[in-house]
């Protein structure tokens, strides 16, 4: 995969591109990536990202050797074994290959992933839903969601050092609550959380991605 480069199908306030993107700046990779724009839209389906992935979801990548890649935790891993295979033993590994480590970081980005894909439905109702027949117990329920994810992170914060698939999921969920609603005061008792996230999001792989309508 020496000198591998791929096609990205991106969003810009996607947060599963971001966590794509974050990955390929930490890791030396973002100028291998080729972005493609794309409309995703859970109604209106773009046929353009379908050529990657049938469920025209956004991150959907393609190799240069003609290798689909769906979704953003398969890209992400695609991406820390290119590294790896390029540099070595010298690289630096996202997904930490064995033990504690690994099931540490593999659980944060399982959690990151559920708070995102609860906090989608939540939007979607309310954006997407013609008003007279939004649910709004729906609502409630995947807000409850997103507040157990808040706690449970809240009790398995990163360590200060850690750059891995895990804290990348964490930040980019997070900074997407921020931008999609600002409303939610996720930060309210929930201070170790907000100080791990402020001093994470000035990384210079957070600030490259920011997310934009």
């Amino acid at each position: 995969m020496t000198n591998s480069s791929i096609s990205l199908y991106w969003g810009s306030a996607s947060p599963f591109v971001r966590k794509v993107m974050v990955c390929a700046h930490e890791l030396g990779l973002a100028d291998r990536i080729e972005i493609r724009d794309s409309a995703a839209n859970p109604v209106d389906r773009d046929s353009r990202i379908q050529a990657f992935n049938p469920l025209a979801k956004v991150p959907a990548a393609k190799t240069s050797d003609g290798a689909t890649l769906y979704d953003s935790r398969v890209i992400c891993e695609y991406l820390d074994t290119l590294a790896a295979e390029e540099s070595g033993a010298a690289a630096l590994r996202l997904f930490p290959l064995t033990g504690r480590d690994r099931w540490s970081a593999l659980r944060r980005q399982a959690l990151a992933d559920g708070l995102l894909d609860a906090a989608l439905l939540v939007r979607y109702e309310t954006l997407l839903r013609p008003e007279p027949l939004r649910w709004s117990q729906w609502i409630d329920k995947q807000g409850e969601k997103v507040g157990d994810a808040l706690d449970a992170m809240l009790e398995d914060v990163p360590e200060p050092d850690a750059v891995n698939i895990g804290s990348i999921s964490y930040a980019c969920a997070l900074g997407w609550l921020d931008f999609r609603f600002p409303e939610l005061d996720w930060r309210r008792e929930r201070q170790p959380l907000a100080e791990w996230h402020a001093a994470y999001d000035n990384r210079p792989a957070m600030t490259a991605t920011r997310p934009s309508a």
